[in-house]
């Protein structure tokens, strides 16, 4: 139960992370090579501190690693944890799929009664002299009755 817990805890800070469109970017920027917080800083129209706090969340969804190299931080993609997320969705989306099929199915079928013997079934139906018999076909006296009182 804790694992499964820890790994829902993970799918929701990579999906979070990846939810916000400068931090897709920061993520395709450093997949593709590796950047400093500054040079990300400047690809971007917001303060360096606005890069670093993305860059933090990238981190801790373990979208991105950073490592320091003398004064400077440098990011580096992780594509281990996009592969992660492309198959949290993969399973998202069997799951849909499952669904929709089993909706697809229902509407599909041309007689959605369950009852597989309907000789059996209590509910009466309408014969061609237009009033309502039970299935077994026998007509009771209490219908004998109403039909005398409808006349």
């Amino acid at each position: 139960m804790v694992v499964r817990q820890e790994s829902a805890e993970r799918a929701d800070r990579i999906f979070h992370a990846l939810a916000d469109a400068t931090r897709r970017e920061i993520v395709a920027l450093t997949l593709a090579g590796e950047y400093s917080v500054s040079d990300l800083a400047r690809r971007f129209p917001m303060s360096f501190a606005a890069v670093q706090k993305h860059v933090a969340v990238l981190e801790q969804a373990g979208l991105v690693t950073k490592e320091r190299q003398g004064r400077e931080q440098r990011v580096r993609g992780s594509a281990d944890s996009l592969r992660e997320a492309h198959r949290l969705l993969d399973q998202l989306a069997d799951v849909w799929r499952g669904r929709i099929d089993r909706i697809g199915a229902i509407l599909a079928d041309p007689d959605p009664d369950p009852d597989p013997d309907p000789d059996t079934h209590p509910h009466p139906v309408v014969d061609a002299g237009a009033h309502l018999v039970p299935r077994d076909g026998k007509e009771h006296c209490h219908d004998r009755d109403r039909r005398s009182e409808e006349s």
